[in-house]
């Protein structure tokens, strides 16, 4: 059944877990009064989270109590699109809708006519994916691939050290050089930044490798501005210098590597002089960072997603992936690198998702950063989307087609959000969603090592419904019989991890729940592979793959120029790289609706170097406008030297109806797959500004 909480007068305080879609996954003290939230705060005895909590969830019963939350179940009437209008209906009459609609599909279409589109509007284990997942495989239905954000990545890494697992960030305190690659941490990884701010008042040295100079570049020692999708590159010149010059622990990589050889031979042909032009760097920075990464110890390099939205982004992470292998940086606690961590956790994902209720064959996969094209041209067609925890109108890439796709009358479409959202004005039936503190779940994290309990802070608002209950009601209204539609959410709970791995050794869920939070099984100063012992085939770190190498796929790290890469035809008509990184207020599209952030963030926004804006005639605070062959959008430009010539940032996700023209940049982003996960290339995107029309027109 779903969860509930009586209300009470008194004022009191519950333990929760902040599910948003960031490595820090916060441990929250949620104060709560009369049936509302009236204060969110950090757990001060949570060690990462250590009583701070970033700005947006500070306010977060701002979020709850919105005035804009969806609390019942409604039915559109007229043209689907901006604008559209909706009745209040029943849950009976909506979960009647929806099944006798399936049901038809199903029987004149077959289930594989049918997407559940997901992602991590919700990261807790229980609302990312079980009961719904149950439901879609026991229907038959399409499976999503979820890539729009970290496939690329994490299948690079998993082909050099065997999972996402890295060093504890917590030691990072120790380290004396750390390398911010690609990860802007102050805006997306804030408890990260805390340590290592610590670390550089303990003697280390911070340096940003981002193409823009971001507010996490302005408090590093260094900053190296190298061009879009051009971080393996720089890698492989790292790499040969290392080499070159021996600065390389031997003993570490005859015991604990593979392919050293042939990857020695690789990197002979990336000296920093080319590897300076390929990054658009001075040669000297390749020469200098390579020392510096070789002979200080302990060494450590944080990396981020970003980096893997290209068209090389998956060998881009396993080339950086390489470098401690090399110099032994895994020895210490405080060396190695992190991408991850999320391999630490004996997740029972079978358990949660049960894939042995798909039927046999197994149902066609859809990737879910082309969905644009596959809703237009997918055979046979799609004939009906069930989209929870995301918002495709606004994220997914090439957002014109995604636009017309959803635009279809024939497609039945079911959204279940807290808001509605630019996907949700195209729902043919709208379900109103509990936010996190108002269900329980169960976290892992992915940028520390503590597992987490969110206990229900009140009573779901309205008829809102967890995305648990919604599917288990949804099944019973199909017809579906199998015991586990009936699991509890606290049975999911229970069932969610192997309390028998060592690393949950001393805990329960009962011992969780009662505490709220406790540390992986794991020694405080855990250096993963300070012995080896590596979770890939061979036991190594792989600098050859092969698994690699048995998908068709270079097993030896190269460089792979972006798609749209400045050398190529297109960047005479387009010679401008685009990059949409998250906007300090927003994430992903969460919060992109809060008055008091929309305020904050004042309008769409790109960012220009004064060259590139003076050739055009752009002057600061203009209206301009973004375009390609792909489509254009609206935004205010601000001319600065924190982009590189060359490169212009426009921060996102803004809302398409909150946007000045209803269009944001994923107009421009383009449907191009990754080197290897199949992931979305959001970085790897040429685009030109001009001054926009009302700016002519004045």
């Amino acid at each position: 059944m779903a969860q509930t909480v009586a209300e009470d007068a008194a004022s009191h305080t519950i333990r929760g877990a902040c599910p948003h879609d960031c490595p820090d996954t916060c441990a929250l003290d949620v104060t709560v009064g009369n049936g509302r939230v009236l204060k969110v705060a950090g757990a001060a005895d949570h060690p990462p989270t250590a009583g701070v909590l970033c700005t947006k969830v500070a306010y977060y019963p701002e979020r709850i109590h919105h005035p804009q939350r969806l609390l019942h179940p409604l039915r559109r009437l007229g043209a689907k699109g901006p604008g559209a209008r909706f009745e209040r209906i029943s849950w009976d009459e909506a979960l009647t809708t929806i099944a006798d609609r399936l049901r038809s599909i199903v029987a004149s279409h077959g289930a594989e006519a049918i997407v559940p589109y997901s992602y991590a509007g919700n990261s807790g284990l229980l609302g990312y994916g079980s009961l719904d997942r149950r439901f879609f495989h026991r229907l038959g239905a399409a499976q999503l691939d979820r890539t729009i954000c970290a496939s690329a990545g994490a299948m690079g890494y998993r082909a050099t050290i065997g999972a996402s697992i890295g060093f504890d960030a917590e030691n990072v305190v120790d380290s004396r050089l750390i390398l911010l690659w690609g990860s802007n941490s102050v805006v997306s990884n804030l408890h990260f930044w805390r340590l290592a701010q610590e670390a550089r008042r303990r003697g280390a040295r911070l340096v940003a490798i981002d193409p823009c100079r971001t507010v996490t570049a302005d408090r590093c020692d260094q900053h190296i501005a190298l061009l879009p999708g051009t971080d393996s590159a720089l890698a492989l010149g790292l790499m040969h210098v290392l080499i070159r010059d021996d600065l390389l622990d031997h003993e570490y990589i005859a015991r604990h590597t593979l392919g050293f050889a042939a990857l020695a031979e690789r990197v002979r042909a990336f000296p920093p002089a080319h590897v300076a032009a390929i990054c658009g760097i001075d040669e000297r920075i390749v020469e200098e960072l390579a020392h510096a990464y070789g002979s200080t110890r302990p060494t450590a390099i944080r990396t981020n997603y970003g980096i893997n939205r290209t068209a090389g982004g998956g060998m881009a992470l396993r080339t950086i992936a390489c470098l401690p292998a090399l110099t032994g940086a895994w020895r210490d606690p405080a060396g190695g690198v992190l991408l991850s961590t999320s391999g630490n956790y004996p997740v029972n994902t079978a358990a949660l998702e049960r894939p042995d209720l798909m039927p046999k064959p197994t149902p066609r996969v859809i990737n879910m950063s082309t969905i644009g094209h596959d809703l237009l041209h997918a055979l046979p067609p799609i004939q009906a989307i069930f989209v929870y925890n995301s918002n495709p109108l606004a994220i997914a890439p090439q957002s014109g087609q995604v636009v017309r796709g959803f635009s279809r009358n024939d497609l039945f479409t079911v959204v279940h959000d807290l808001f509605q959202t630019d996907t949700a004005d195209y729902a043919d039936i709208l379900l109103p969603a509990s936010s996190h503190m108002e269900q329980l779940d169960i976290h892992k994290s992915y940028g520390h090592l503590y597992i987490q309990v969110n206990q229900p802070a009140i009573a779901p608002l309205g008829e809102a419904l967890p995305n648990t209950e919604l599917f288990r009601r949804l099944a019973s209204r199909m017809g579906f019989t199998e015991p586990c539609f009936a699991d509890s959410d606290a049975d999911l709970c229970r069932q969610a991890f192997d309390w028998d791995d060592p690393r949950l050794a001393g805990l329960s869920w009962e011992k969780l729940a009662r505490d709220g939070h406790a540390r992986l099984n794991l020694p405080q100063r855990y250096a993963p592979f300070a012995d080896g012992g590596f979770p890939t085939p061979s036991g190594k770190c792989e600098f050859y793959s092969q698994m690699l190498a048995d998908q068709g796929l270079d097993p030896l790290p190269a460089f792979i120029a972006p798609c749209e890469w400045r050398h190529s035809p297109l960047a005479q008509e387009f010679p401008l790289a685009l990059l949409t990184p998250p906007a300090r207020n927003f994430l992903n599209t969460s919060f992109a609706n809060s008055q008091r952030f929309l305020e904050q963030e004042k309008s769409p926004t790109i960012l220009i170097n004064p060259g590139d804006a003076a050739q055009r005639a752009i002057a600061d605070g203009d209206p301009v406008r973004i375009f390609n062959q792909r489509g254009e959008f609206a935004a205010r430009a601000v001319v600065s030297d924190r982009a590189r010539p060359g490169v212009v940032v426009a921060t996102s996700i803004w809302w398409r109806k909150l946007s000045p023209d209803g269009r944001n940049c994923n107009e421009v982003t383009s449907q191009a797959l990754t080197d290897m996960g199949g992931g979305a290339t959001f970085y790897d995107c040429l685009v030109d500004v001009a001054a926009s029309c009302e700016r002519n027109a004045s």
